[in-house]
């Protein structure tokens, strides 16, 4: 009997991997499409020089700043990017491993949501909830209007998450706690705001099973799994958090990306089928798609009141039923203006810049909840017929959306060459600019050292990703600028001996004097005790991962 389950649930899942084909269908297509977070590519080649430069983690950039590089990946969630580099290092290009991302986005998330899905409502459930969370229209316009890698990501790790504490609170097994120990190290390095926001829910869910299932005994261990996932992601969220002083951040709240200008109405979430391809704009005018899907709340709606008829009986199911709609209702309320007073009293939204992010878990509590209309019917072959109705009828109406607005016949060679290439160098230059520079760079980087006082050469002159080294013969003593942003850990060696330096001018360039004579320069960017710890911290938790599976076998044995 178990085996035939096995084999009916491995079924199911490639049914799934099939059905989701048309939602990344055009993925598959030579070539390249628009999108307006156009870096996806940049910073996945830029972390491939730094894999084969030696810099793990990868931090230091050296391409952006326009040439001066920035500490992208202190501050910027790197795993989606680890994963696309992955491909490229398999002989992938950049390009067709930045599509590949994607499409493996579409898929875990698919798959993710079958095992929530599964466990809460059965198969049936947890398959229409998984093609529901696929074919979400905000899913469509995160992929193939704003290219948000991150927080597509992120909707692979929220279902992983509920999953694993469900599964660990109902049977009390400890694998589930690496499952979430990893799901949620993953949310963290996936997308920081994405994490931010579904903390709370992470916290409502797991205090809603402790109620009912009165298994308050377990909560030191979800505690321990839970700070496991964070050891996990030291190596980044650490500075991120702690060296967020480093780095300009204020213009991330300003102007355009102020929240004030980005929340939309009622009809946009609830009713609209509009799709297009524009930017968020003031008021309700957007030329782009908000809607949480109709389909989505209706049905949800509909599992709801089914449920609620069964109240009695299943207690546990009512109330996260409960907790799955009107955490969705209190989600789209977010991004409209009437949240507005939560917002000016709560200063760490500022940082979501759109307050129709929350859409991000509207898709996905609504989607869990719609499976819950399978739960009660008693018959396989009416189960079967509901859900493929359902299925069909959601992918009618959405399909359409999972496209990109025009297509570009462009290889990697082009995409990082002539104007592409300059501007992959300047956008968004100021985001995660060291503190130290006043303002961005107006031109290129020089290739070697400057002398703005004295006269010299410089000689064998090199360049990685995270240090700079050659000779500099000088004729007279000398003021000498590198091409490198000052940030923490820089440090320069004269002939072997580490050396003072200032940053104190316009674009905060490390500068140092040299007497006359043949000099060799070494400048290396280096850990701060910061990093170090974030760095040892995911050491032992990535070395914790085969001691507790060693451990939790052994357990089981016994």
């Amino acid at each position: 009997m178990e085996k035939i389950r096995k084999y009916q649930t491995f079924f199911i899942l490639l049914l799934l991997v099939a059905v989701s084909f048309f939602s990344w269908r055009y993925l598959l297509s030579p070539g390249y499409f628009p999108m307006h977070d156009d870096m996806q590519a940049m910073r996945v080649l830029q972390l491939h020089k730094c894999l084969i430069d030696g810099q793990i983690p990868c931090r230091w950039v050296p391409d952006m700043g326009y040439g001066y590089g920035y500490p992208q990946f202190n501050y910027y969630s790197p795993l989606p990017y680890y994963i696309m580099e992955g491909f490229h290092l398999l002989g992938f290009s950049i390009l067709g491993s930045v599509k590949i991302g994607f499409i493996l986005s579409f898929v875990l998330s698919a798959l993710a949501m079958f095992l929530l899905g599964r466990s809460l409502w059965g198969n049936f459930g947890g398959f229409t909830s998984a093609v529901f969370y696929t074919y979400a229209p905000y899913r469509a316009m995160d992929v193939y209007n704003r290219g948000a890698v991150g927080e597509f990501w992120a909707l692979v790790f929220f279902p992983l998450i509920f999953w694993a504490i469900y599964q660990f609170l109902k049977s009390d097994k400890r694998v589930y706690l690496l499952w979430l120990a990893l799901s949620f190290g993953g949310l963290l390095l996936s997308h920081n705001i994405s994490s931010m926001i579904f903390l709370p829910f992470i916290a409502g869910w797991t205090l809603i099973l402790l109620f009912v299932l009165k298994k308050w005994s377990l909560l030191p261990k979800l505690f321990f799994s839970g700070f496991w996932g964070i050891g996990l992601a030291a190596f980044f969220i650490l500075p991120a958090i702690l060296e967020q002083k480093f780095a300009h951040t204020e213009t991330m709240l300003m102007g355009y990306f102020n929240y004030l200008a980005h929340f939309i109405s009622w009809r946009q979430i609830f009713f609209s089928t509009h799709w297009g391809y524009s930017s968020s704009i003031l008021g309700p005018g957007d030329d782009v798609s908000f809607s949480v899907g109709i389909f989505h709340w209706l049905f949800a709606l509909l599992a709801l009141i089914i449920i609620f008829k069964k109240r009695r009986g299943e207690k546990l199911l009512f109330l996260i039923a409960l907790f799955l709609f009107f955490g969705a209702i209190a989600t789209t309320f977010m991004t409209h203006l009437r949240s507005v007073f939560i917002w000016n009293n709560f200063s760490f939204l500022a940082y979501l810049q759109f307050p129709w992010r929350f859409l991000v878990l509207s898709t996905f509590l609504f989607s869990v909840l719609v499976g819950g209309i399978l739960k009660f019917i008693p018959s396989k072959k009416n189960s079967l017929i509901i859900s493929s109705i359902l299925v069909f009828l959601v992918i009618l109406f959405n399909f359409g959306f999972f496209r990109p607005a025009r297509w570009y016949d462009i290889t990697d060679k082009e995409k990082f060459a002539g104007e592409l290439w300059k501007k992959q160098l300047t956008i968004s230059i100021f985001d995660y600019l060291p503190i130290f520079a006043q303002m961005p760079p107006g031109e290129k980087a020089p290739e070697e050292p400057i002398f703005i006082e004295g006269e010299g050469e410089v000689k064998n002159y090199k360049k990685g990703t995270d240090w700079q080294k050659g000779e500099i013969q000088v004729f007279r003593q000398s003021t000498v600028r590198l091409p490198i942003f000052y940030f923490p850990g820089w440090e320069v060696s004269i002939d072997g001996q580490k050396s003072n330096f200032v940053y104190d001018n316009f674009l905060g360039l490390i500068t140092f004097d040299l007497t006359e004579g043949e000099h060799e320069i070494f400048a290396k960017l280096k850990d701060t005790p910061v990093r170090k710890t974030g760095n040892t911290l995911s050491l032992l938790g990535l070395i914790a991962v085969p001691v507790f599976l060693f451990w939790n076998k052994k357990g089981r044995k016994k």
